[in-house]
């Protein structure tokens, strides 16, 4: 799988946000059993790309708003194709108080798009493609999909699933997820 490095990322996003049969862990590809929440599967709005998609959907708002904060617009409306395990509203307002407003600070959008881009996959993966295993996201760390009791990212739920848009796939999970080395404690601390 081609790891895009955050310079590599703003590079692509001149030329073309977010979302695992392209990808493999380390020891194998990764592809799974749809999840029990296969049969929540989002009916697909008519056509569009992901930032399309996520802006006209409901539940997606903070997360289209930080896509933008983070300048990722034009990168999650490229060719991709992208997988996105994209936060739901509930789940940006689960976080730690005080820590999505200092995340949108214009100050911080390096860190913001790091932390999106952790919600990443390159390829379009399906939910019946899914299977145990790390698999390395745009941001350039792995995440660990599980699928015992449901398909989980890095422990959050996914929640909905094959979300299909025109350059790839968005499944909502329920938790922000954030890269190993992102410290939350100390961003609040600032």
């Amino acid at each position: 799988m081609k790891v895009i490095r955050r310079t590599a990322l703003v590079a692509a996003a001149a030329a073309v946000t977010l979302t695992l049969a392209a990808c493999s862990s380390s020891t194998g590809e990764a592809t799974s059993a749809p999840s029990t929440a296969a049969s929540e599967a989002a009916a697909t709005p008519a056509g569009g790309t992901i930032v399309d998609i996520a802006s006209t959907s409901e539940g997606f708002g903070t997360l289209v708003a930080a896509v933008q904060a983070a300048g990722l617009v034009d990168t999650l409306n490229g060719a991709g194709p992208f997988t996105v395990f994209a936060p739901t509203d509930a789940a940006f307002a689960a976080l730690p108080a005080g820590l999505l407003d200092a995340l949108l600070k214009p100050e911080n959008k390096e860190l913001l798009a790091k932390i999106l881009t952790y919600h990443v996959v390159s390829g379009k993966v399906l939910a019946a493609d899914v299977t145990d295993g790390d698999v390395a996201t745009v941001e350039g760390q792995s995440i660990k999909i599980s699928t015992m009791d449901g398909v989980t990212v890095n422990g959050a739920k996914v929640v909905t699933v094959d979300v299909v848009t025109d350059n790839g796939v968005i499944h909502a999970i329920d938790a922000v997820i954030l890269p190993p080395d992102v410290d939350a404690a100390a961003l609040l601390a600032k």
